[in-house]
């Protein structure tokens, strides 16, 4: 049975493509080098809670913002044969009295999109909640404008409990309505063998919260 505390230790996993470790300032080189060049990081982020960075220390800033909500666990995402930094990825709002909590603040590197890595990442994401935490509800959160990610939730089995209106601010001062989607342990085993078989299809692709 776990306790409480093992809801927010941020123990290193590791998937067939991916090892995620837990995400710290020093890596901002990396960070920085995964979204590529000013045209590619906008691409990358467009949904983001965040501007894409323009400096290692505006890298820094964001890094620090996630490390310091109490409720969230941030990991970088590295490739497992090179160690190369792809993206990163977050438990969040984790709340272990009532066994649910969120996964997003997703991104993937432009040229690793449809590569399998986040089908590879959503396993590991989703066993640590199910199988690790014993997690009864899995939540995403989208912006109401990113249909590519609401597919892939989608795809994943999760079912869509509706539209949180005004329920954030973008980068850019508009209100941003957000899609909120769950999985519960229930269908979990369904979601596994679906993923599982998806292998290197890479159909999985998109950006939360």
């Amino acid at each position: 049975m776990t306790t409480v505390s093992d809801w927010f230790l941020p123990v290193p996993l590791a998937g067939r493509l991916l090892r995620l470790e837990p995400l710290t300032e020093a890596d901002a080189d990396d960070y920085a080098a995964a979204l590529g060049d000013a045209p590619t990081a906008a691409e990358v982020l467009a949904n983001m809670s965040f501007r894409p960075p323009t400096s290692r220390a505006e890298v820094i800033t964001i890094i620090a913002a996630a490390l310091a909500d109490p409720l969230r666990i941030a990991y970088a995402q590295r490739l497992r044969e090179t160690g190369e930094l792809v993206g990163t990825t977050s438990f969040y709002e984790i709340e272990p009295k009532t066994r649910a909590l969120a996964v997003g603040h997703t991104w993937i590197a432009r040229r690793h999109w449809r590569t399998g890595i986040n089908t590879d990442s959503k396993l590991i994401m989703l066993g640590r909640a199910f199988d690790g935490l014993e997690a009864e509800r899995v939540v995403w959160h989208t912006d109401i404008r990113n249909t590519r990610s609401q597919a892939a939730i989608e795809r994943l089995g999760a079912t869509q409990e509706g539209v949180l209106r005004h329920h954030r601010i973008r980068p850019d001062g508009s209100w941003r309505d957000t899609v909120q989607y769950s999985m519960l342990r229930s269908e979990w085993p369904d979601t596994r063998r679906r993923l599982e078989a998806a292998g290197d299809h890479g159909r999985l692709e998109g950006q939360t919260r």
